[in-house]
């Protein structure tokens, strides 16, 4: 029967988890990637997979929603914060002993950037996928950790490192590796391939049969692999329910964008490209269901909000838009574009959201800009980057030019004031309290939580503008630093583990309650909030200038027009509110004004 397991496979006690309906799904998904004749070999495959990893030796009872209000993710890498000199402690167990003491209870999910053996990228050139690199724990380490938070784990599907096993096996051409990459003819016309990087697309390499050229998007080191082989979707299967056996709750898809090729295309969000992150959520839904798929596109918004698919593609968005406008309207004090922006997002079906960010181990992307600010714009905002110490990476275009790409500064140094330090630490927080209230799950980078200011001496050292904002602590050092409450971190810290904690339990902020954006006039920008069952309504403005603003209480929502109290979370403060009375707004300053 098409739905039934192999006796000579899998044991008696199997259940199987592939219902009809999911079956059919992902049947039709391998059809469409790679013909309907390899079908029936994909699905037994598929189903032997499952059966190794003891899927369906029980049902599986997950239930319930994956997220709520108290959703908040860290970005760290797993060496962030070590003890350099103490070589009995991993920097996974440092970095755990210190969230533990510091943001529990602020913190859910802690996304644990590439900890595996890595040649170059930080991380994003893997070489073992399987395996912890040593100069960072073991897998008991990340366990430990799942113990007492949520983890995300990166799926670093587009390429992998030219010192892997698969890639050392391509070269001497033993299979199944020898078919894992994608040798081009160098001749032919690649010129409408999407760049994403300033370097070459096809990198010259030496191979048992005699120079070959790969296809590599993202540098020389980073290989792309070839999708088009299933091989390749087994390893990475087989990969996936690993990392889920380890304890990660969210697999976030790296440059998934640029998985397919096809020759006279762009090679970007190609049908292909699609079908595969929906065939990833179809097995997810089999195996942890409560499981969340995370797709990194930093396109154009529109673009990128292509992979929430029909509901049926990613649970999970990174909102890419966010950082770069929200930067944007408070150096240029004025809101119009956020706002405008704002509005126009959709209405997502529940179990699909945004993760809304303004930092990461990236640079700031001004790729997700075009079609939302002029070019105009978009270069002065690189100029005031660079003002503020910062780096411009640029990628190549079709013309053979080279446009802004990424902006690379901490977003705390991104919006200083060179003549007013205690203004552009206001300014750096307002951006954080915007991303804390805004719909979707909010992920604040470690180095934003930590104050951390351009580390231009990384630069110097690694000769890479990422480098910038990737600094490493000592231990001892963030800790002086945190136990000094005038000291720059500590007072960052202070403020975000604060707002962090003070946003938990209250249903407006969950990412799935509906956000109602207010025209409040270039000055501001704010929205409503309201809890799915109604009963909690929170009114979050931000005055997004140097200069003291107010607002009738009645522009924000009919009951603070009336006569009463309203509760400021942010600030802690009790309002009196009224038909007459205005809500005062220093410089770079935000409420969420709780309606009583």
């Amino acid at each position: 029967m098409k739905n039934e397991p192999t006796p000579s496979l899998l044991p008696n006690s199997f259940v199987n988890p592939l219902t009809r309906d999911i079956s059919d799904r992902i049947e039709s998904r391998l059809a469409f990637l790679y013909g309907e004749e390899k079908v029936p070999d994909l699905m037994l495959r598929l189903r032997m997979l499952l059966g190794r990893y003891g899927i369906g030796l029980e049902p599986v009872r997950e239930t319930g929603p994956r997220w709520d209000e108290n959703e908040a993710i860290l970005i760290t890498y797993a060496d962030t914060i070590s003890k350099p000199d103490d070589e009995s402690e991993s920097s996974l167990q440092t970095l755990h002993g210190f969230l533990n003491r510091h943001a529990k209870g602020a913190i859910r999910t802690v996304h644990l950037l590439p900890f595996y053996p890595w040649s170059s990228d930080d991380g994003f050139s893997v070489i073992d996928y399987r395996k912890v690199d040593s100069r960072y724990g073991k897998w008991e380490d990340i366990e430990r950790l799942g113990m007492d938070f949520s983890l995300m784990f990166d799926l670093v599907l587009n390429h992998c490192s030219r010192r892997s096993q698969w890639f050392r096996e391509f070269v001497v051409g033993i299979a199944p590796s020898r078919d894992y990459f994608l040798p081009t003819d160098p001749d032919l016309d690649l010129s409408l391939v999407v760049r994403p990087r300033s370097l070459p697309l096809l990198t010259k390499t030496a191979t048992r049969q005699g120079d070959q050229w790969l296809w590599t998007t993202f540098s020389a080191d980073q290989v792309d692999l070839n999708w088009k082989n299933p091989d390749v979707l087994f390893e990475f299967l087989d990969i996936l329910f690993l990392y889920l056996s380890k304890g990660s709750s969210i697999l976030r898809l790296d440059a998934v964008a640029f998985l397919w090729k096809e020759l006279g295309t762009n090679c970007l969000h190609l049908p292909q490209t699609h079908e595969m992150v929906k065939l990833f959520r179809d097995v997810l839904d089999v195996v942890a269901p409560k499981a969340v798929l995370l797709t990194e596109t930093n396109v154009p918004h529109e673009e990128n909000l292509s992979y929430f698919g029909d509901g049926d593609e990613a649970h999970m968005v990174y909102n890419f838009a966010l950082p770069p406008l929200l930067l944007h309207a408070l150096l240029r004090n004025d809101g119009t574009t956020l706002t405008q922006w704002a509005a126009s997002l959709p209405d997502l079906p529940e179990g699909q959201t945004f993760f809304n960010f303004t930092a990461s181990h990236d640079g700031i992307g001004v790729r997700p800009l075009q079609g939302l600010v002029k070019d105009s714009e978009r270069d002065w905002l690189a100029d005031q980057v660079r003002e503020r110490g910062g780096r411009v990476s640029t990628r190549s275009m079709p013309d053979g030019t080279d446009s802004p790409y990424e902006l690379n500064i901490t977003y705390l140094d991104a919006l200083s004031d060179p003549e007013d330090g205690e203004l552009g630490l206001t300014r750096f927080l307002c951006s954080q309290a915007i991303l804390l209230s805004l719909r979707g799950v909010p992920a604040v980078y470690i180095h934003s939580l930590l104050g951390t200011p351009n580390d231009q001496e990384g630069v110097k050292e690694r000769g890479e503008n990422r480098a910038i904002n990737r600094h490493r602590y000592a231990l001892e050092d963030i800790e002086e630093h945190l136990a000094d409450p005038e000291s720059l971190q500590a007072r960052v810290f202070a403020r975000l583990v604060g707002w962090l904690r003070r946003r938990q339990n209250h249903p407006a902020f969950h990412p799935d309650a509906p956000m109602e954006v207010l025209d409040l006039g270039p000055e501001f920008f704010g929205f409503v909030r309201r809890s799915r069952d109604g009963q909690e309504t929170i009114v979050c403005v931000f005055n997004l200038t140097a200069d003291e603003a107010k607002l009738p209480f009645r522009q924000l929502h009919p009951v603070l027009g009336k006569a009463g109290e309203a509760r400021d979370l942010l600030s802690g403060e009790s309002l009196a509110t009224g038909p007459r009375r205005l809500l005062r707004m220093p410089s770079y300053f935000g409420r969420w004004l709780i309606v009583v």
